[in-house]
C-alpha cells in the first residue's frame, strides 16, 4: 500500500522516512501517525538498513504537532484514542532495534517535539524553531511529553518550555540538551547523511544492544543494569569471537 503522507528511501544502509504532508506544515494527523507506524514496521524488517533517519527535509517543517482541525471535533473517547495512537508510535520508535535519528529541518512544535524526543539522536538545522505551544492554546500534549521532556532537559527547562509556550532557537535547544548537534542550512542534510552512514557502518547487533541498554538505564538500578550489560556483552562478544 503506497504512503500518502511520507516518502521512504534507503541509501548506504540508511533508511530515510521523509514526512511530506503536501502542505507547508507536516501535521501529525491520524493518517500520518498510522503511516509512520507502518513505515517503522517495514524498515524494522528491512535488512538493507541499519539506521533510520526521520525528517521533513527538504520542507519548512519537521512536524508541527497534532492536526488541530481534527482535534476540535474529538469526543473525550476520540481524544483518548488519539493520545494512545501517538504514544504507541513513540513506543515503537523507542523500542525499534535500529538507531533512529531525528533530522530537525525546520519548525518542530508540540507533538512534533514529542516525536523528536522519541528518537535516539536529534540533529537540528540552524534555523530550527522548537517548542510546546499547548498552554497558549489551552491544551496539553497527550503524547507523554510532560514525562519525557524532563528526562532530557531537566525539570526546570521542562517547566519553562511547557508553561511559557515560547519558541526556542537551535542554539537555545542545544544549550538545554534538547538537540545534540546543530548544522547550518547549506551543510545540514549532507552532515546528517554522513553521520547516519557512519553509524550504519557498524554491526546492527552492537547498535541494537547499545540502544536497548541505554534506554533501560533510567528505569533500572545500577546493579541490575550491570548484570544486563554483562549478559548482553557475553552473548554478543562470544558470537564475534571476543574474550
Amino acid at each position: 500500500m503506497p504512503y500518502r503522507k511520507l516518502r521512504i528511501e534507503v541509501v548506504n544502509r540508511v533508511a530515510y522516512i521523509l514526512l511530506d504532508a503536501g502542505s507547508r506544515f507536516n501535521k501529525l494527523s491520524i493518517t500520518t501517525i498510522r503511516e509512520l507506524k507502518r513505515a517503522f514496521i517495514q524498515l524494522e524488517e528491512d535488512e538493507s538498513a541499519n539506521v533510520i533517519v526521520l525528517s521533513g527535509y527538504p520542507g519548512e517543517s519537521f512536524a508541527v504537532g497534532a492536526d488541530i482541525g481534527q482535534m476540535v471535533h474529538f469526543s473525550p473517547n476520540d481524544a483518548f484514542h488519539f493520545a494512545e495512537l501517538g504514544q504507541s508510535l513513540f513506543d515503537q520508535i523507542e523500542s525499534c532495534s535500529k538507531p533512529v535519528i531525528a533530522a530537525l529541518n525546520g519548525i518542530t512544535m508540540g507533538g512534533g517535539c514529542d516525536l523528536a524526543m522519541s528518537c535516539d539522536i536529534r540533529i537540528a538545522v540552524e534555523g530550527l524553531r522548537i517548542g510546546h505551544s499547548g498552554a497558549k492554546l489551552g491544551i496539553i500534549t497527550g503524547f507523554c511529553g510532560t514525562h519525557k521532556l524532563p528526562r532530557i532537559v531537566g525539570k526546570n527547562y521542562a517547566r519553562e518550555i511547557f508553561m511559557t509556550s515560547d519558541i526556542y532557537s537551535a542554539t537555545e535547544a542545544l544549550q538545554m540538551g534538547l538537540v545534540d548537534m546543530v548544522h547550518n542550512e547549506k551543510e545540514f542534510w549532507q552532515n546528517v547523511s554522513v553521520f547516519a552512514e557512519r553509524i550504519a557502518s557498524h554491526p546492527l547487533t552492537a547498535l541494537s544492544a547499545a540502544k536497548r541498554l541505554i534506554n533501560a538505564a533510567e528505569d533500572t538500578d545500577l546493579r541490575t543494569a550491570c548484570l544486563l550489560e554483562r549478559e548482553t556483552a557475553t552473548h554478543i562478544n562470544s558470537h564475534h569471537g571476543c574474550n
